[in-house]
């Protein structure tokens, strides 16, 4: 196997008539086989090459996660070019740098307003021949045709596929640049075939499963899921619209499904609050399922025995709340996997006592997503569980963890000083510090860059603390601790108003923002999980004191990364005022 057109191939021969992605549709959800998407695939590679591109181009992507955006991905690698991913949040100069830096000719946008987006950058884009988009309308000047017009062409499809060799460029991906400018990550074929076939190895996944993918595809964790998807050859229903999981999951009733945190905070803040609204008997009986349903998971993490009472007391638990939980994922749930950022131990055992086990696991955009993932039968929470096959690991003397193998990317792109530094010795250094536990497993503690060092000289992982507090109070959406060079550590909170405004109304609370993040009540609210958590912290860890926002952080006004990972050089320069008010006096 030299390359992913290739693993496409194979898979339309092995099974060429089995479901190959599954679309929403105006009469419900459409089924395309593998044979299908083979023959689309083809006439838009040849397509595409028509247009120019082939080995040694680039062609930029400038879309939301759907069906088309794997299509044309397979093709502009089945004509030997490689795709660049832009993320459709990205302002118009953030996907000039793209195109540009990439050095793209053709870029494939979704709709009439990435191209509005492209057009008001046209001038810096003088090597982009064509845009080809998804949805939307041909220009007098030729610069824009239809992804209709382009989907036939002639040409030998077989000897384009025949001449991609492994080790050619397959993606660029771009860092999102949590500290500074990103950085073009170049992976090549091998890289992801790497991935497929160590994650076929694990035996987590067969062709009788149905994967529901709502991540970016411009991100790599999508990426990996796409290619490992074809490599297994399981069917794949896809939707990145975020509005629509909730109400997708109950239609589709997937089996797996991959999530950031986030999502899995959402969901768990979403039913406490609810409960918690609703209150009495309703209340007390979630409360005592809950902290039954937990002490069955710590049980099952120490590998004790579950005494017979607690045993009937959970089946009871099951019965009246968990058994609702998991329907509202369609019922057929084996399991989630968790990646981008770390997850927090108590939506691991919430998630685990409802039945609904989330495997967590650890990679970069630099290891093509997928190093680290935890085992069904083994896995530990708190760790992101052992490396793939093939991945080797090693971790530095000041803690920080290094990897090598075949899915560590061939470089920056332009940046050999930023490409020696990181994959010095030949080791991918993470920047990210751990350990090993007893059984390989590794254990991420902070990011080595983001570690906060009080004016005491004493450590803090604000990651820690956190997910810590975002799990303690179901009203919280994001929470930024701060504290590097201070003499203390305090937080920065925002509000989840989907989950707040139902509240606010039952409590007769102003419901906008502004007014609700002063209100004596919401205070109370978000310092009651502070103190909580500060209880069980060493005293230089505790948070002294909060600030309650008037907006949420988000991927559009700069806050977040697209992964939903706060960007925290960008928050502290948004809010510095605020965070310098808690050090006055």
């Amino acid at each position: 196997m030299s390359s992913i057109p290739a693993l496409l191939r194979d898979r339309i021969a092995a099974t060429p008539d089995a479901e190959a992605y599954r679309v929403p549709s105006a009469g419900g959800w459409e089924s395309m086989s593998w044979r299908e998407v083979g023959d689309r695939v083809r006439g838009l590679a040849l397509g595409l090459a028509k247009l120019g591109a082939g080995p040694g181009k680039r062609v930029s992507i400038l879309c939301s996660t759907r069906l088309e955006w794997i299509l044309t991905d397979l093709a502009v690698l089945a004509t030997g070019a490689a795709t660049t991913t832009i993320y459709p949040s990205n302002t118009a100069a953030e996907s000039a740098f793209v195109i540009t830096d990439s050095g793209s000719t053709i870029v494939i946008a979704e709709n009439d307003d990435q191209v509005a987006k492209l057009r008001s950058v046209q001038k810096e884009l003088p090597d982009v021949t064509h845009v080809v988009v998804i949805d939307g309308s041909p220009s007098d000047d030729g610069w824009v045709v239809t992804l209709e017009s382009v989907s036939t062409g002639e040409g030998d499809y077989d000897a384009m596929v025949d001449a991609i060799a492994e080790d050619d460029l397959a993606t660029l991906i771009y860092t999102s640049g949590t500290t500074g400018r990103p950085k073009g990550v170049e992976l090549t074929h091998d890289n992801w075939l790497y991935t497929g076939e160590a994650v076929a190895k694990l035996n987590l996944i067969s062709p009788d499963d149905l994967h529901f993918l709502w991540l970016p595809l411009s991100h790599s964790f999508g990426k990996l899921l796409e290619v490992v998807m074809i490599h297994i050859g399981v069917p794949t229903a896809i939707d990145g619209r975020l509005d629509k999981i909730a109400e997708n999951l109950g239609v589709v009733k997937p089996t797996i499904m991959a999530a950031a945190p986030r999502i899995f905070e959402k969901i768990h803040n979403t039913v406490t609050a609810t409960v918690r609204r609703e209150g009495g008997a309703k209340l007390k009986i979630f409360n005592w399922a809950r902290a039954t349903g937990i002490r069955v998971a710590r049980a099952r993490q120490a590998g004790a025995t579950i005494p017979l009472t607690t045993r009937v007391e959970y089946a009871l638990a099951d019965r009246l709340v968990f058994a609702k939980l998991r329907d509202r994922f369609g019922g057929r749930i084996r399991y989630f996997i968790s990646g981008a950022a770390p997850l927090s131990m108590e939506m691991a055992e919430f998630f685990d006592a409802a039945g609904l086990t989330i495997l967590e696991g650890y990679g970069l955009t630099e290891s093509s997503a997928g190093s680290f993932l935890n085992r069904p039968e083994s896995a530990k929470f708190g760790t992101v569980g052992p490396p793939l096959p093939g991945t080797e690991v090693r971790i530095a003397d000041d803690g920080e963890i290094l990897i090598g193998g075949r899915g560590i990317m061939r470089g920056y792109h332009g940046l050999p000083k930023e490409t020696a530094e990181a994959l010095e010795d030949g080791w991918l250094h993470t920047g990210d510090i751990g350990e090993l536990d007893a059984e390989g497993r590794l254990r991420i503690t902070d990011r080595k860059k983001e570690l906060i060092k009080t004016s005491g000289g004493k450590y803090v992982a604000p990651t820690y603390l956190e997910g810590k507090i975002k799990a303690t109070c179901p009203y919280v959406s994001h929470v930024f601790v701060h504290g590097d060079r201070r003499n203390y550590v305090t937080a920065l909170v925002t509000l989840d108003m989907d989950v707040v405004k139902p509240w606010a109304q039952a409590e007769g609370l102003p419901e906008d923002p502004r007014e609700l993040r002063e209100h004596p009540r919401m205070r109370e609210e978000v310092q009651k999980a502070v103190d909580q958590v500060n209880a069980e912290q060493a005293s230089y860890a505790t948070v002294k004191k909060f600030a309650i926002l008037a907006d949420d952080f988000a991927v559009e006004t700069g806050e977040l990364t697209p992964s939903l990972k706060i960007k925290r050089k960008a928050v502290e320069e948004r809010y510095g005022e605020t965070l310098d008010s808690f050090y006055e006096g």
